[in-house]
């Protein structure tokens, strides 16, 4: 009975460890506040027993930028009731961030921040930013995240965001797969750094999990209930940014199959070919005379002619070659035979 007791007992003590592991300990790193660490508009629950001591009713004082602390009055005061149970309150400090110090002391308790989220998607096969654009469908794809939340890794060494991507026919991916088939969680993803980059975590060439059409991404964060006090676009969740994920460039209008947006298209460019036509020459009898030659006619026919470089057609020549009057040959013979015969006639 007594090792079974005992037994029991180890079970329950190895249990409730393997818990403490899991939950507590990061909920309250990331709730715990000391002196000159910053927080953000709309987070509850903060212990600030760090920052200004554990004396309910403790004061906080709060002057405005460019003001001179020593030997003047805050410009604005605040009660907290209880610092184990802190809310950085939207209509408490949306108007009043930046430096709070501890009364009558006047030294620093910590640092209010309005939270800024923005996220951008960018194609890794191509190296393009493709926020608000188009990504030919077996592309793969990282998101870049900035943020002001950064300093929030003070109290735990790094800030948990959840990214958003919804599907053309409603869902929301709780994680994405890349072409190597790694699947990378979008829920609590850690920040450390400002800008982050995820990576490539995101294939588009998956049909069957990734259809075509456009998708809608953002990033959110909710620590210590933030998004909920706080839900606006840009601060807590970070503005809409849409995808379109698809075969074809909607820019071009060519329904072949295209693979890059920088691919080129066949352009048909009209060119113009001259084609002449020489009026024929009417010969008169002998005597030679000089006969006039008419003006040469032209008309211009323009072909559209499908090239990617121009044509360039060579011109004809219009030079009409010299016409003689029939006869002639023969009365150049038989003016040679007279003037024989007349210098043969000389001789005798």
């Amino acid at each position: 009975m007594f090792m079974k007791k005992r037994y029991i007992f180890g079970s329950l003590i190895l249990v409730i460890g393997l818990l403490l592991l899991i939950c507590p300990v990061t909920a309250a790193d990331i709730k715990t506040i000391n002196a000159g660490n910053t927080v953000y508009i709309g987070e509850q629950g903060l212990d600030v027993r760090g920052a200004i001591g554990s004396t309910p009713g403790t004061q906080i004082g709060w002057w405005a930028s460019g003001a001179s602390i020593s030997g003047s009055s805050p410009d604005y005061t605040l009660t907290v009731a209880d610092p184990s149970n802190f809310y950085v309150s939207p209509s408490e400090f949306s108007t009043r961030t930046g430096s709070w110090y501890v009364l009558p002391a006047k030294t620093q308790a910590f640092n209010v921040l309005d939270p800024q989220l923005e996220i951008r998607v960018e194609d890794t096969t191509v190296s393009v930013d493709v926020t608000n654009k188009w990504v030919p469908t077996d592309d793969e794809l990282r998101f870049r995240i900035d943020s002001n939340l950064i300093q929030m890794a003070q109290r735990t060494g790094s800030v948990p965001v959840t990214i958003k991507v919804q599907s053309p026919d409603g869902g929301v991916y709780s994680s994405l797969i890349n072409k190597a088939g790694t699947s990378t969680s979008l829920v609590d993803y850690s920040l450390t750094t400002t800008p982050q980059y995820t990576g490539a975590i995101w294939g588009t060439s998956n049909r069957g999990t990734y259809i075509p059409g456009t998708y809608t991404i953002w990033v959110e964060c909710n620590v210590n209930s933030m998004k909920d006090n706080y839900g606006q676009s840009g601060k807590t969740i970070s503005n809409k940014v849409t995808l379109l994920n698809q075969d074809r460039n909607p820019l071009i209008g060519n329904q072949g199959y295209v693979t890059n947006p920088t691919t080129a298209v066949t352009t048909t460019i009209p060119t113009s070919v001259t084609t002449k036509s020489t009026t024929p020459v009417v010969a008169t009898a002998i005597p030679v005379t000089t006969i006039p030659i008419p003006a040469l006619s032209t008309t211009e026919v323009t072909t559209p002619v499908e090239s990617i470089l121009p044509i360039t057609t060579m011109p004809e020549s219009t030079s009409v070659p010299t016409t003689h009057t029939p006869g002639f040959e023969a009365g150049l013979a038989i003016a040679a035979l007279i003037f024989g015969l007349v210098l043969c006639l000389k001789k005798k």
